[in-house]
């Protein structure tokens, strides 16, 4: 199992896991898989002295983790980093008109791996940003996405990090149930779909 005594895990990204944590209590984890997952872990492995934090913020991307890095991340001294970003460097272009090139997006992300080297951080790890076909129009979002996640793919390897494939988990799943079970909007993520993450996160560091 990846998680060990004295571990702190950080969970940075968006909505996605903010989820409405309060901006008042610096331990509080949200509504989503962030909650999900350090609930679950505590539950199945009491023994294990694990801090989980959660400093997701609400519409970022990948250049508003940038701008936070210091304070959101290294000043906290996280041993884990598990991050999840992009699906807002792929919606702004469809309603403000205010894309991210696939460059400009990589190049942020790298500069916040970059930071990690050297750290406490020991792993890193990657959640593909992801979408659903609902509502339809979500469709053509792939031609934006797409490349993104690759990026992610391509970052992972380089910066050997763990990769949760969440555009194939989270696709593959509404071959079962619909896309709106999932992801009501086809971005965020219902209970059904942050307990999913949850899941696969606590399957790829071995818990499960």
């Amino acid at each position: 199992m990846l998680l060990k005594d004295n571990d702190v895990v950080l969970f940075q990204g968006d909505s996605i896991t903010d989820t409405k944590r309060s901006r008042e209590d610096p331990d509080s984890m949200g509504n989503g898989y962030a909650m999900m997952t350090a609930s679950l872990f505590s539950a199945f492995h009491p023994d294990k002295n694990v801090k989980f934090i959660n400093r997701g913020i609400s519409g970022n991307r990948a250049k508003d983790l940038k701008a936070r890095w210091d304070e959101d991340c290294m000043k906290l001294n996280p041993t884990i980093v598990s991050i999840l970003i992009g699906i807002n460097d792929c919606w702004r272009r469809y309603d403000r008109n205010d894309p991210t090139p696939v460059e400009e997006f990589e190049q942020n992300y790298r500069s916040i791996l970059e930071k990690l080297k050297g750290s406490s951080v020991r792993k890193i790890i990657m959640c593909e940003p992801f979408v659903l076909p609902y509502p339809e129009d979500r469709r053509k979002w792939r031609e934006d996405l797409d490349p993104k996640i690759n990026s992610v793919r391509d970052l992972a390897r380089e910066y050997n990090a763990l990769l949760l494939p969440l555009d194939g988990i989270f696709n593959s799943a509404a071959a079962y149930k619909p896309p709106e079970f999932w992801a009501a909007d086809g971005v965020h993520p219902t209970l059904a779909g942050h307990a999913l993450i949850a899941k696969v996160w606590l399957e790829i560091i071995k818990c499960l």
